[in-house]
């Protein structure tokens, strides 16, 4: 996500960060290399030109050109445009008299019908709501059948419909289960269509007409760049959109439409699409990702991730141990599937400031395959020798390594790598790690240790 961009800003301030005297000239030529880089990276030519535009403006002020540090006043310039060309985080509309109607459209293959569970999910988890999923997709063979699949799977309800039926009809039916089973929240998937057209639209206006939706979001794939931003101004034009949800930016190294998305059309992006799995749904936060576009990493979506995967009392009780240095194996390996629960290796280190390019050194797959070799060899071990590796002399080892289908060395790479983790901790424990370091209970300590690993 958004790796190309990211690489090529660096190497622009690189040039001007640091340096004691910056001229108009020098931000000239600066901001005609940002140009370039947000252009190659797909985002709209006249956002970018008024982004350069209003950067250049405040960077050749006299109070930036004449200050300390010249260099870092624009990279801050640039971050808080950045912020502005994306808005502010908009709340999803659903403080109303229940039940809150939620319609999703869009394009087919945009990801709709997964991202109506995905929605679902993060509403029943994070919002505390009872929503009701609706399959009024009727033309796409085994749509309805895959929102049941995936409602089963996460625990949500799904309004029982059939392809026979009228999308429309399907709509009302629902909204008026939800009033009389208590749901508080209705997300309807919508039919998609190859390309926008009138019979598409018509549907949507009559289903819109008949149900009143409080948000009707327009799901679009970030990987198809600047076709997203027309997709959403198209829609808009037929739907009056509330917002956006992009999908599948994780895949896109350019990401150009979550930068062009809110200055063209106008409308908030509010959730964005990071991965295959039903939590890959994050509320879209602009100044997160502003910082992370200018690789300072975005430690707050990297806190509440922990936070939600580590209650209180066990980090209070991890860190009592790493002060004790009594930090075992087995805190090791539920450390270990804490940070599993969270997401990819690469992608909580590029929320690390200054892990950024060691994220990207990372290969996903042998980072999956490296956490599976670590979590055999653990539990290859008896319950004495992972609250004591002092224990395990050559023979153990062997045996061990036999019974996870690893080798001698792996074995003793773990160890190695295991020892030197408790080292790390224990002294950042005795400098006071503050909030994040008790939150994490020192998960993070092994993660810079593991990508070393693993590369």
């Amino acid at each position: 996500m958004f790796d190309s961009l990211q690489t090529k800003l660096e190497s622009v301030f690189k040039k001007i960060r640091g340096r004691g005297v910056v001229t108009p000239k020098d931000v000239e030529a600066t901001m005609k290399e940002v140009r370039m880089a947000l252009l190659e990276a797909d985002v709209n030519f006249k956002v970018a030109k008024d982004f350069c535009d209003k950067v250049a403006a405040k960077a050749t002020g006299e109070g930036v050109l004449k200050s300390l540090s010249p260099g870092q006043q624009i990279i801050k310039i640039v971050h808080e445009e950045l912020i502005s060309m994306m808005g502010e985080t908009a709340e999803l509309n659903v403080k109303v008299a229940p039940p809150a109607v939620i319609m999703l459209v869009g394009l087919q293959g945009s990801g709709k019908t997964t991202t109506v569970g995905k929605l679902g999910r993060l509403l029943k988890t994070d919002f505390k709501r009872r929503p009701l999923l609706v399959p009024a997709d009727v033309y796409r063979p085994a749509a309805i059948e895959q929102l049941k699949t995936i409602g089963g799977k996460l625990g949500i309800d799904v309004f029982q419909s059939t392809k026979d039926q009228d999308p429309v009809e399907i709509a009302k039916l629902a909204v008026q289960e939800a009033s009389l089973k208590g749901y508080d929240t209705v997300i309807i998937d919508t039919a998609g269509r190859l390309q926008i057209d009138a019979e598409l639209m018509n549907e949507l206006r009559e289903m819109t007409d008949a149900v009143t939706p409080h948000e009707i979001l327009l799901v679009a794939d970030a990987m198809t760049g600047q076709e997203a931003v027309n997709v959403a101004k198209g829609f808009d034009e037929a739907l009056e959109i509330d917002g956006l949800i992009l999908t599948k930016l994780d895949g896109d190294a350019r990401g150009g439409a979550a930068l062009s998305m809110r200055a063209v059309t106008g409308k908030p992006i509010k959730f964005i699409g990071i991965g295959e799995k039903s939590e890959a749904l994050e509320v879209f936060h602009p100044e997160r990702m502003a910082s992370r576009i200018l690789g300072m990493g975005d430690v707050l979506t990297l806190i509440e991730k922990a936070a939600k995967e580590v209650s209180l009392e066990d980090t209070v009780n991890l860190h009592n141990k790493i002060k004790k240095n009594e930090f075992t194996l087995e805190d090791f390996l539920s450390q270990l599937r804490m940070v599993k629960k969270m997401g990819s290796i690469s992608s909580l280190a590029s929320m690390i400031p200054g892990m950024d390019k060691l994220a990207k050194q990372v290969d996903p797959e042998q980072a999956e395959k490296e956490m599976k070799h670590i979590e055999a060899i653990i539990l290859s071990m008896t319950p004495k020798e992972r609250r004591d590796q002092s224990i395990l002399n050559g023979t153990r080892r062997k045996r061990i390594a036999k019974g996870s289908g690893t080798t001698v060395e792996e074995v003793n790479k773990l160890l190695k790598q295991f020892l030197e983790m408790k080292k790390m901790m224990s002294a950042f424990s005795k400098m006071g790690m503050g909030g994040l370091g008790k939150l994490m209970g020192g998960g993070l300590g092994g993660l810079g240790g593991l990508m070393k690993n693993i590369r």
